[in-house]
């Protein structure tokens, strides 16, 4: 019986071996799984970096977008009225170049004879009007064959398509003349500054449509006050 006893418990003993190999199997493939979380958490990272990176990058690109041009439109060029080269290239309403500068010569010359800002408008609308701001030598008759009340051709020239009544081609040719004599007859009319701007012009100017210049109010205004500016 004991002998037999001693038999069974030899063979017992193997048994208790095999839990412990069980939880070493366990233990190793636990090992894999921490790596592979280590790996996504240090990926993620990166993504993260990357995105607050992109995002920094935009930011910034986005706000030097915004604030250069704010920059630039808060701190124009002084337009100085006597020197041509500050005038904009790119124009004052459309108007640039030649047609700045004789707007420069009606402003200036309508100031020497006494007329303020409201005068200057009209004399910059009246060229705007008739020559389009340019010191032009020809008029009506040679674009249009456009005649006189009475049948005999035009003779208009110059910034203020001026006909030969008004002066000699040297004076209707040269602009600070021009302008003057235009202001002459603008102050034989002393009402005009309480007439509509393109009737009192009308009346110096005796075309077919007394509303004709009011198309060219805004655009002389906003050339006089340009061209009036505190030269920096």
């Amino acid at each position: 019986m004991r002998a037999g006893r001693a038999t069974s418990r030899a063979k017992r003993k193997p048994a208790t071996a095999r839990p412990a190999a069980r939880r070493k199997s366990t233990r190793r493939r636990r090992k894999p799984g921490a790596r592979r979380q280590a790996a996504i958490r240090l990926r993620r990272r990166k993504i993260l970096q990357r995105i607050l990176l992109s995002a920094g990058a935009v930011a910034v690109a986005t706000c030097l977008f915004v604030l250069i041009p704010l920059g630039l439109a808060r701190d124009p060029a002084p337009i100085c009225i006597d020197d041509p080269q500050t005038f904009p290239p790119a124009g004052i309403e459309g108007w640039s170049g030649e047609q700045l500068e004789n707007a420069a010569t009606i402003v200036r010359t309508a100031g020497a004879l006494g007329f303020a800002r409201e005068g200057q408008i009209l004399g910059v609308m009246t060229a705007m009007g008739e020559s389009s701001l340019r010191n032009i030598d020809y008029g009506d008759w040679e674009t249009s064959g456009f005649t006189n009340p009475d049948g005999s051709r035009t003779t208009s020239i110059g910034l203020f398509q001026q006909q030969e009544w008004w002066g000699s081609v040297e004076q209707r040719m040269d602009p600070a003349t021009s302008t003057t004599l235009f202001f002459e007859r603008l102050a034989r009319l002393p009402d005009w500054p309480t007439m509509e701007p393109s009737h009192a012009i009308h009346r110096v100017q005796i075309n077919t449509d007394r509303d004709y210049y009011s198309r060219f109010q805004a655009d002389a205004t906003a050339v006089v006050d340009a061209l009036s500016g505190p030269c920096g």
